[in-house]
Parts: structure tokens; sequence; C-alpha cells
């Protein structure tokens, strides 16, 4: 991710540093992240039409890896370690190896 897009997650709907397909992957993110988790019609044609099958089972899964994750260390009060405390800590971009 961009340190655009890293600031911009809260209002990923109206920022223009994500691409549709972006979009629709946080919005399936956030449809998982509910309880119970039920996921749209529109949400899931759109999906189907953005995604194939195979990168529709990769980003599931690693939609439902990250919320087994956050829900498990809740149950054993595992909170954030404040390294960022409030912020966010920006990966750097890498360079295109094709442009020299």
């Amino acid at each position: 991710m961009s340190e655009d897009q890293l600031r911009d997650l809260p209002i990923y709907r109206e920022s223009g540093a994500f691409t549709a397909q972006e979009r629709l992957a946080i919005d399936l993110a956030v449809e998982m992240a509910r309880t119970p988790v039920s996921i749209p019609a529109e949400l899931e044609e759109a999906l189907a039409s953005a995604f194939d099958g195979r990168q529709l089972v990769e980003l599931t899964a690693a939609i439902a890896w990250e919320n087994y994750r956050a829900r498990f260390n809740r149950v054993f009060h595992v909170d954030a370690a404040g390294y960022s405390s409030g912020a966010f800590c920006v990966v750097p971009e890498r360079a295109n190896p094709a442009s020299g």
C-alpha cells in the first residue's frame, strides 16, 4: 500500500488513492469483520465481476486469517503494543525494477 492509501483508508470509498477493485476488496473485509457475516448480493455480484474464482478464494482467505488473529488476540487480551500510537507505519514503496 502507498502512503496515500494508508492515510486515506478511513475514507477509502471517496479516496482517489484506491482502484475500484481495491475498494471492493476493502468492502469485503468490512463485511467479513461484522458479526454475523452477511455479504450483500450486490457485493457478491461485484466481486464475481472483478475477481476470478482463485483470486476471490485467496482474498477471502487472507481477510479471514486476519479476522481470526484479531479475535484470537482479544481472548488473551493481546493489545496493541503502542508503537504507532494512532499513526500508521508507512511501508517504503519499491522502485520499479523495469524502469531502471
